[in-house]
């Protein structure tokens, strides 16, 4: 072993508990005591320090489209931090924020391309809300101030994307300083009627309808948008009911409400089309993306916008039309990676080779049927969802397990509760998927 790899192997098995890292969304005291650490990545493999290969099966965090460390990108990110590692965007520009604008312009659904640049999924979310309050204003109507959200949907973790949200722990936790006038519409999940449920599900339709109850009860003229995931990824894979979104589009054009997608997982080719917008037929006001849009490598997102909301803007008086931003809005690095992504994405078909394997990924997956602790299986485009049956009195405890294990047997996957997701980098191979699937079954096997 060399003085590197030396190096590393020590540095996972020193004691981590005195640790001055804080981790995310992860239970600290429990992995400082047995971490699960990687060490390098390339294509759809990570590496521990220990080297040990692990098969991404989760496209990092749902973000590694093109597979890792491409080498287009890498040097696209090297070459403009020699040329310009930073300018400013408030009152100053610089090409190449304009020319990747343009680049996501020309694959965003039509209508809906204008480009406003953020820093992560959640920023984006909150963007788009305040663009919804900010363009209703613009209009005459500022009494248009509710906002509203889903029950079990992630819209990120600041505060305006909490208060839409309908994830419990977050509510839990923050619940007292939300935003004031939000409200929130059901899920879409009816396991009675669509358990076992290949693609869409056939019933739920009418839960687009519940909209219609908040118009009742707050007047559509206090409503400025409505935010939803086309796919509900980090509740555990909620695919819509076949028509509920082209009912809940209908709904909101009729009452003058915005209607925003949060494609900050379902963007750049998850479902096998560049926007689950173009998948499900059904044109949003605005779309919040991140994640895929640089591969994951510098931190972007992105609201892209409708022309009538843009041109809403464009009509006031001189001056500031937004008063908003932020320092890194359309950081150079980003923009870099951006385009190197998108040409990445053209080269190699990306944005719609989710279609071709579509197929092979639902049959692999649906062997899972008959495994151990499998209550449902939702899967759409090349996104996978495994509901197991929770343990009595132990909820999420079971999906955990087969997730250690999982990663124990070299293959990366991620839990939500007691749901396994899997959505692996577009360039995934059948026999990964094979090699993905066939790791869940042993695992589930091997799970109390």
């Amino acid at each position: 072993m060399n003085d590197r790899a030396d190096t590393a192997v020590k540095a996972t098995a020193t004691d981590l508990e005195g640790s001055a890292f804080f981790m995310p969304y992860t239970a600290n005291r429990e992995f400082k005591k047995a971490p699960r650490m990687l060490e390098r990545a390339e294509g759809m493999y990570y590496w521990t320090p220990e080297g040990r290969k692990i098969l991404d099966g989760t496209a990092g965090l749902w973000c590694v489209n093109a597979g890792h460390c491409r080498p287009k990108i890498a040097e696209a990110i090297a070459a403009q931090a020699k040329k310009l590692d930073f300018a400013p965007s408030f009152q100053m520009g610089h090409p190449i924020a304009f020319e990747f604008a343009e680049r996501l312009s020309a694959i965003a659904p039509k209508g809906v391309g204008r480009v406003f640049y953020t820093n992560s999924g959640s920023e984006s979310a909150d963007t788009a809300l305040k663009f919804a309050l900010a363009y209703h204003r613009a209009r005459g109507e500022a009494g248009r101030f509710r906002l509203i959200g889903r029950e079990r949907g992630y819209h990120g973790v600041n505060f305006g994307g909490m208060s839409v949200g309908g994830i419990v722990g977050n509510r839990k936790t923050f619940g007292t300083a939300m935003l004031p006038g939000v409200d929130h519409i059901r899920h879409t999940h009816d396991p009675v009627r669509n358990l076992m449920t290949h693609g869409q599900p056939a019933h739920g339709v009418e839960f687009a309808e519940d909209l219609e109850r908040l118009v009742a009860l707050h007047d559509a003229s206090s409503i400025a948008a409505v935010i939803v995931e086309p796919v509900a990824g980090s509740t555990g894979v909620l695919i819509p009911p076949k028509g509920y979104l082209e009912r809940l589009r209908e709904i909101c054009t009729r009452h003058g409400i915005l209607l925003i997608f949060d494609e900050v997982i379902t963007g750049f080719g998850r479902l096998g089309t560049p926007f689950a917008a173009d998948y499900f037929g059904v044109k949003p006001d605005m779309i919040t993306c991140a994640k895929g849009i640089t591969n994951g490598t510098i931190p972007m997102g992105a609201v892209l916008i409708s022309d009538e909301i843009y041109e809403a803007f464009m009509k006031g008086p001189d001056g500031m039309e937004f008063f908003h931003g932020y320092t890194y809005s359309g950081h150079p690095m980003a923009c870099a990676a951006g385009i190197a992504t998108l040409d990445v994405y053209a080269e190699e078909g990306l944005l719609t080779r989710a279609a071709e394997l579509a197929k092979y990924w639902e049959d692999a997956l649906w062997k899972l049927k008959a495994s151990k602790h499998v209550m449902d299986l939702r899967v759409i485009g090349l996104v996978g969802g495994i509901e197991l049956h929770p343990r009595e009195g132990a909820p999420g405890k079971r999906a955990f397990e087969a997730f250690t294990k999982a990663f124990d047997k070299g293959v990366l996957i991620r839990v939500t509760s007691d749901t396994i997701a899997v959505s692996p980098p577009l360039i995934v191979e059948k026999a990964q998927i094979d090699q993905i699937v066939g790791t869940i079954s042993e695992v589930l096997a091997t799970v109390a």
